[in-house]
């Protein structure tokens, strides 16, 4: 069954065998949004996966930020002749050493880094409006965000981890509404390793088998004990 934020709510009280009266929706809506969180740091998913496109400026070295950006994966401008150029990552005390005036433009960039929490920058400084696309890890919407998007908010649509891993969100919560009422520690043990298995088979399809091909990488297979006759 695909969660809803109302039914979500409904199986964390039934689970926990406590009503409202202690965890109420606002104290639920926390948990969940920390397990939900908990669950993007540990495991990169391709759900989360986003691509920017914008122009660079001219004699300006600073890129600004998406809002909802998580961590850069990669990054890559159009060139002159319309190719597309990856940039290399380095270190902002690379970035320094390798170009120091970083007010005048100078030509293709060739590298970025991260700046701070608002900017991130290239090297050397654009000589023109370079296209460029970021491609990152956002932070995506939370079951609890009622609003976003309008048409169907996710409290009532769902989330992909809602949708499909019901399991994972379900124990991660437990976990931290165990944690929360100081409850039996057999209990919050149990949940912990609940969590952990789901965790382990999410990451093994997000970041393994999403991302083989049959044709490259051939069938997986399962090697079998075969002892000698």
């Amino acid at each position: 069954m695909a969660y809803t934020l109302d039914n979500l709510r409904t199986d964390i009280r039934n689970y926990t065998e406590v009503d409202d009266s202690v965890l109420s929706n606002t104290v639920l809506d926390t948990i969940i949004k920390n397990t939900e969180n908990k669950i993007y740091r540990e495991a990169d998913s391709d759900d989360n996966r986003f691509y920017a496109t914008s122009q660079l400026v001219t004699g300006n070295r600073y890129v600004t930020i998406p809002s909802d950006l998580r961590f850069i994966r990669y990054a890559q401008l159009k060139n002159a002749a319309g190719d597309q150029v990856f940039l290399e990552k380095k270190d902002t005390s690379y970035m320094a050493a390798y170009y120091d005036t970083p007010s005048t433009q100078s030509g293709f960039p060739k590298y970025y880094a991260n700046w701070d929490a608002e900017f991130w920058v290239v090297a050397p400084t654009p000589d023109s409006t370079y296209e460029i696309t970021l491609a990152y890890v956002k932070q995506p919407i939370s079951i609890t965000n009622t609003t976003t998007p309008s048409a169907a908010p996710a409290a009532t649509a769902g989330t992909y981890i809602s949708n499909k891993y019901q399991d994972l969100l379900l124990y991660g919560c437990l976990v931290e509404a165990y944690g929360y009422l100081k409850g039996p520690a057999d209990m919050l043990q149990y949940y912990m390793q609940a969590y952990q298995k789901a965790l382990a088979s999410y990451a093994i399809e997000q970041q393994g088998r999403r991302r083989r091909d049959e044709y490259q990488d051939g069938v997986i297979r399962t090697p079998l004990k075969s002892p000698s006759p």
